[in-house]
Formats: C-alpha cells, sequence, structure tokens
C-alpha cells in the first residue's frame, strides 16, 4: 500500500484548481495533469481523512475504461507519463495516479445513464411516476432493471452543492439540440458496452456518469472520470436481487458511518472517520479494481 495522498503540492506545474478528489495542473496552454487523490466526498462534503489507495484505485479503472470504450468516442487521454511533466522530486506524487490529458471546454451538463431504478432516481419514481420527466410504468421496485437504459442529465454545481437533475429539453436549452441528441447517444453506447463487459466479469452497473468536452474544432471528447466507483454504482451480480438496494463496490461504508452520527447536518466540517471504516472502504474500492479490470495494486 503506497501512501496516501490527501493534497498534492507541486510546484513546478500552476495548479488550476481542487475539487473534490482531483487537483488539476495546467501542462503550457493545451494540455492538463490530472492528479486522482485519495480524499473521499459524502454527501457533498469532503472527509477529514483520506482513504488509502483510493486514487490509484480511481485513476486505473478510469485508463481501463478509456482504453476499452476508445471506439465508440475520442478521449481526453494524451500519450504521456506524468512523470515527464513535473520536477524529479514530485514524481511519486503523481505516480499511478496521475494522467496527461488534452485541455478542453468543458460542457457543464453532466451525463447521467440509468439502468436500474435506485437513489434520487427511485425518489423521483415514486414522487411522481417518472424519473426526470421519463415516465415509467408503474409498479417498478427499488433496484429493478430499467426495460432499457434512460438518458438524466444533470447541471453541475459549485463545488460543495448538489447536482440538480433536469430534463433533457432544460439540456437542450443549455447547450443546443445537435449537441444534447451526441451526447444522449454517446452516453448511452458507453453504458451498454460497459455493462455488457462488466456483465461477464460479474458486476452489475446500475448507473453512471459521464463527463464530455469539446475542442477548438467542435469535436466531442469523453472526459474525467470513466465508469469509476465514484461515479458509478456497482452491484455484485450473485447478490442482486429486486426490492432491496444491493451492496455496492463504493463509499457506502462511510455513508452509512455518517448516518449514525449524532447531530451531524450533512455539512463541513465533517465527523472523524474510524479506522475501520476506512479500511472497509479502501478494500472496497480495491475489489472493484479487482472485479472489473483484474488488476491488483500490488
Amino acid at each position: 500500500m503506497a501512501a496516501a495522498l490527501y493534497e498534492s503540492t507541486l510546484h513546478s506545474l500552476p495548479l488550476l484548481g481542487r475539487g473534490k478528489v482531483r487537483d488539476n495542473y495546467a501542462v503550457g496552454d493545451d494540455r492538463l495533469l490530472i492528479v486522482t487523490t485519495d480524499r473521499l466526498s459524502a454527501f457533498d462534503v469532503i472527509m477529514a481523512e483520506p482513504i488509502p489507495d483510493k486514487g490509484r484505485v480511481l485513476n486505473r479503472m478510469t485508463l481501463f475504461w478509456l482504453r476499452h470504450l476508445a471506439g465508440v468516442i475520442p478521449n481526453h487521454l494524451l500519450d504521456q507519463t506524468p512523470e515527464q511533466v513535473v520536477a524529479a522530486d514530485e514524481r511519486a506524487q503523481v505516480a499511478d495516479r496521475s494522467m496527461v490529458v488534452r485541455r478542453l471546454e468543458p460542457i457543464l451538463v453532466e451525463a447521467v445513464v440509468r439502468g436500474y431504478l435506485i437513489g434520487s432516481g427511485w425518489k423521483d419514481y415514486q414522487a411522481s411516476g417518472a424519473v426526470c420527466g421519463i415516465a415509467l410504468r408503474p409498479g417498478l421496485q427499488l433496484a429493478e432493471q430499467l426495460p432499457e437504459p434512460i438518458f438524466t442529465p444533470a447541471a453541475k454545481a459549485d463545488l460543495g452543492e448538489h447536482d440538480e437533475n433536469i430534463s433533457f429539453d432544460d439540456m437542450v436549452a443549455r447547450v443546443g439540440a445537435p449537441l444534447a441528441e451526441q451526447i444522449r447517444a454517446v452516453s448511452i453506447e458507453l453504458y451498454r458496452r460497459a455493462s455488457d463487459y462488466a456483465a461477464s466479469r460479474g458486476i452489475i452497473i446500475a448507473d453512471t456518469k459521464f463527463e464530455f468536452g469539446l475542442d477548438g474544432e467542435g469535436r466531442l471528447y469523453l472526459m474525467d472520470e470513466v465508469l469509476t466507483a465514484d461515479s458509478s454504482r456497482f452491484w455484485p451480480a450473485d447478490q442482486y436481487r429486486p426490492g432491496i438496494s444491493p451492496p455496492s463496490f463504493d463509499k457506502q461504508f462511510v455513508r452509512d458511518y455518517l448516518e449514525t452520527v449524532p447531530g451531524w447536518d450533512k455539512r463541513p466540517p465533517p465527523p472523524a472517520l474510524p479506522a475501520q471504516v476506512i479500511e472497509r472502504t479502501a478494500d472496497k474500492y480495491r475489489e472493484a479494481l479487482r472485479r472489473i479490470a483484474g488488476e491488483s495494486l500490488d
């Protein structure tokens, strides 16, 4: 197990910003270095403790899926190792948790694809019989597979705020019909291909979110994290049945613990995480990498 990295401290490149998990640096005018740290957010609050190996797992999962899905759409990954673009004494910070990518104009709408009825989609369905304006037949159960995957975009919120589910018509109003329709079609195809592969590994991808960007000529690229345990719900197929919320390969141990903390209102500062919760969460991330990509960090 490598030393945990809560926050990168590179001085050889300009820092552009820090997200919940990733630190972004400029590499010239046309590239970015994305460093995936071991930070973890729950209920949109960043925890004070890192989850060992989490960043390495997320980075490797994204690299795996970028290779596997390269035939569907171009992606932002460049053939340059992160160690080449930082100072010698900074290479340990970026090794096995970073990528050098094309700098794009991000589309500020998350492309969410749902294959199963869970999470905010389930709450929406219970209240209205629809998910983000898409009507579904009555009588569906929690975690039930949908007849077809559905595309339910979300407007990206500021750091620490919740993304907002929007209708497809709202997305059209924001980015235009041709681009919205292209993103919807590509997102559903990415989800189908990834789901077929994951099924062969005994994993159900209940839902996921993709992010896209445009280059200077208006070409669409897949970008940021792809089908990781942070951006997707992975369920073990052998433990799945409709009507219950299956166990997942993500930060559920952290969420479950935080729900038991008396008096915490899901706002910063977060409660301290016990060592057992941290280690069980780290193990789930490592298991996701092993199950899906067939890779071990050792």
